[in-house]
C-alpha cells in the first residue's frame, strides 16, 4: 500500500443511487495503491450542497464530482472557477487546493468530444493544439440537437462547437411557451453559448401556443429531421429519474435522416427507451458510459496528479453496472 494519507472523495448530486462512480474509482485508487475513499452523497438541496462545499473547504472532503442537478448550482458556492468551467457556465468536479479554498472544473465537455468524435467517426482533435483550451475543431459538420438545459446540455454545446457544428438547437420541457423560454436563464445561457433554443416541441398542459411558440415548434421538428447529430441530455430514461418515453416521444423518428446519430447521456440502465428506439431503427447510437470514464479519469488526475486507469476505471464500471442489472 502507498503511505499517501487516506483522504476522502464522492460523488455529489441527487439521485446518486444508480451511480457506478464509487467502483470506478476505488478501483483506480487501488490501482494506483492509494488509500483513498470514494463515495455517493445524496444532495437533494442548495443549503445541503452549500455544506457539503463547506466540508471540501474544511478538509473533510479533498476533492468531489458533480452531478444532476447540482452543477450549475455548484459555480456561485466555489472560492475559484477554473477556465473549462467558467468557459460553459457548469462545473463537474470540485478539487481543494492547499490554502484550503475550492476550485470548479468542467472535465465533462473535453469528454464528450471525445465520444462524439468516435461515434462519428473522426478521430478526437488533439489537445495540445493552440487553437483553444479543448484542442483543434475538426472538419465543418451542419446541424446538432441537444435536449435538455442543464449542465450536461451546455457541456454538450461546447463539445459540438468544438466539433465543427455551426448550427445547434436546444429544448427543454420546462421551455413551454416562446416567453418561459426567453425568460429562463438556462434558456439565455443556452443562447450565449451560441445555440438556437426552442420551446418544448409537444405541448404540455402548461404550454402557450402563442404564434411563435407555434412557429419555433414546427421549425425545430423541421431542424431535427435534418440534424446529424442528436443528443439526449436529460435524466429521463436514467435510473431512479424520469420515465424516458419523454424524450423519444419528441422526436420525427420516422423523417430522420439515416445518417444520423444519437448519444444519450444517460449510462444506467445500459440501454434506454431513447436508445431503444434508436437502435430499432438502425440508427447509430451510444449510450453516455464512455462519457462517464472520460470525465472521471480526467477527474482522477486532478486530484492525485497521476495519469488515470482508464481501462481498469471501464472496467469497474462495466462491472457494476451487470451487477445492478442482474447480468444482463
Amino acid at each position: 500500500m502507498s503511505n499517501a494519507e487516506r483522504r476522502m472523495f464522492g460523488l455529489v448530486g441527487h439521485p446518486v443511487g444508480h451511480s457506478v462512480s464509487p467502483a470506478m474509482h476505488s478501483a483506480a485508487f487501488r490501482a494506483h495503491h492509494l488509500p483513498h475513499i470514494y463515495s455517493a452523497f445524496d444532495v437533494p438541496t442548495g443549503a445541503e450542497l452549500a455544506r457539503f462545499v463547506s466540508d471540501i473547504r474544511s478538509g473533510l472532503i479533498a476533492g468531489a464530482n458533480v452531478t444532476i442537478p447540482h452543477k450549475r448550482a455548484i459555480m456561485s458556492m466555489v472560492d475559484d472557477v477554473d477556465a473549462s468551467a467558467a468557459d460553459v457556465g457548469a462545473a463537474n468536479v470540485l478539487c481543494a487546493t492547499e490554502s484550503r479554498r475550492v476550485t470548479a472544473y468542467n472535465t465533462d465537455v473535453v469528454a464528450l468530444r471525445d465520444e462524439l468524435a468516435l461515434l462519428l467517426g473522426s478521430a478526437p482533435p488533439r489537445g495540445d493544439d493552440p487553437e483553444g483550451p479543448y484542442g483543434a475543431r475538426s472538419s465543418p459538420r451542419q446541424r446538432a440537437v441537444i435536449i435538455g438545459a442543464g449542465g450536461a446540455a451546455f457541456a454538450a454545446i461546447a463539445a459540438c462547437k468544438l466539433l465543427g457544428y455551426h448550427l445547434i438547437s436546444v429544448t427543454t420541457r420546462s421551455w413551454t411557451s416562446t416567453e418561459a423560454m426567453l425568460e429562463s436563464p438556462a434558456g439565455q445561457r443556452a443562447s450565449e453559448l451560441g445555440a438556437l433554443t426552442a420551446p418544448w416541441p409537444i405541448p404540455t398542459d402548461r404550454s402557450i401556443s402563442s404564434k411563435s411558440s407555434v412557429a419555433l415548434r414546427l421549425n425545430w421538428s423541421e431542424f431535427t429531421v435534418a440534424a446529424d447529430l442528436i443528443i439526449q441530455a436529460t435524466s429521463a430514461g436514467m435510473l431512479g429519474g424520469p420515465p424516458g418515453e419523454e424524450v423519444t416521444g419528441i422526436i420525427p423518428w420516422d423523417a430522420l435522416s439515416p445518417s444520423v446519430c444519437l448519444y444519450d447521456l444517460v449510462y444506467n440502465p445500459p440501454v434506454t427507451p431513447f436508445l431503444r428506439t434508436a437502435r430499432e431503427r438502425g440508427l447509430r447510437a451510444e449510450g453516455g458510459l464512455g462519457m462517464l470514464v472520460g470525465q472521471a479519469a480526467q477527474s482522477f488526475t486532478l486530484w492525485t496528479g497521476l495519469p488515470a486507469p482508464v481501462e481498469v476505471m471501464r472496467a469497474a464500471a462495466e462491472d457494476s453496472l451487470r451487477k445492478a442489472t442482474g447480468g444482463r
